[in-house]
């Protein structure tokens, strides 16, 4: 299993992420696996429900913005011993997983800290690109600065 993917849905399990990351170099040395696992909401950024997200992306390109982020936040705190991403690439029902991170820290604030510098960065630089399906219509959404714009 790689440390960064695309894939999907229903390609990975979260359980075997865990296990791998609990067999992961210097584990032995972690108080903390955090698990980042975000879902599908049911209410569209137009207000109306929710019938499916779409997500597709540059293969090659996402994968090294991910492996990229990945070396990045690792090498940022030499307490934070590893990272897992998996990013699901497909269509998507509400409730249905959307994206992994699994980091592993000496202590329980930096693999915290990991996970969130995780999710920020991918939604800033990783060509991964989302559209709603909802029952008012479709939209391709774009989030800069922490703010959401249809298109």
């Amino acid at each position: 299993m790689k440390k960064v993917q695309l894939v999907r849905k229903g390609e990975v399990k979260l359980d075997d992420l865990i296990m791998k990351v609990r067999g992961s170099q210097g584990i032995e040395e972690c108080g903390a696996i955090v698990v980042f696992m975000g879902i599908a909401r049911g209410i569209g950024h137009d207000g109306s429900k929710l019938k499916r997200l779409h997500y597709e992306a540059d293969k090659e390109i996402a994968l090294k913005s991910l492996e990229r982020i990945r070396r990045e936040v690792l090498g940022e705190n030499e307490d934070v011993k590893e990272i897992y991403i998996t990013h699901v690439v497909d269509d998507l029902s509400p409730g249905e997983d959307i994206l992994y991170i699994v980091s592993a820290a000496k202590h329980r604030n930096y693999a915290f800290k990991a996970a969130r510098e995780v999710l920020e960065r991918i939604k800033k630089e990783t060509p991964i690109w989302k559209k709603e399906v909802t029952l008012k219509g479709e939209h391709w959404v774009s989030e800069k600065n922490g703010r959401v714009k249809l298109v």
